[in-house]
């Protein structure tokens, strides 16, 4: 009898599991739109924080950017992303386009060859910071 109940226990209990597993879900898909890279997990993308103000690779174009080291770039379309730059020797930090880099100075522009600083978004080029030119191995 023991041996019974436990077999109809069972066969009642798989039953009622592949039942629920049939039916259709009311659950809901619910999904966020994607935001905006927070600037500080740019910086780690591209190595901030871990490079020296004197880090080789950081190249300054214009002898009168001195102030201004570029360590790397993420850029979009129509000249819009980040720039990784050290200003005064101070450790790379990133700047989202728009941004003021310095007192009188802007990132103007972001392109895989490097970076624009400007007095303002439309004005002239006051400096260009190239990347390093990679040769490949």
């Amino acid at each position: 009898m023991t041996a019974a109940l436990a077999a109809g226990s069972a066969g009642y209990w798989g039953l009622k599991v592949t039942s629920a597993a049939l039916e259709p879900s009311t659950a809901k898909l619910v999904m966020a739109s994607p935001s905006a890279p927070s600037p500080t997990l740019i910086a780690r993308v591209l190595g901030g924080g871990q490079l020296s103000p004197a880090a080789p690779g950081a190249v300054v174009v214009d002898s009168g950017a001195s102030r201004f080291k570029i360590s790397g770039v993420v850029a979009g379309k129509n000249d819009q992303g980040y720039a990784l730059i050290a200003v005064d020797g101070k450790p790379a930090r990133p700047f989202i386009v728009g941004s003021q880099v310095s007192d009188t100075l802007l990132l103007q522009s972001v392109s895989k060859a490097g970076a624009a600083l400007s007095a303002s978004l439309d004005g002239p080029i006051a400096i260009r910071l190239d990347l390093p030119k990679f040769e490949p191995l």
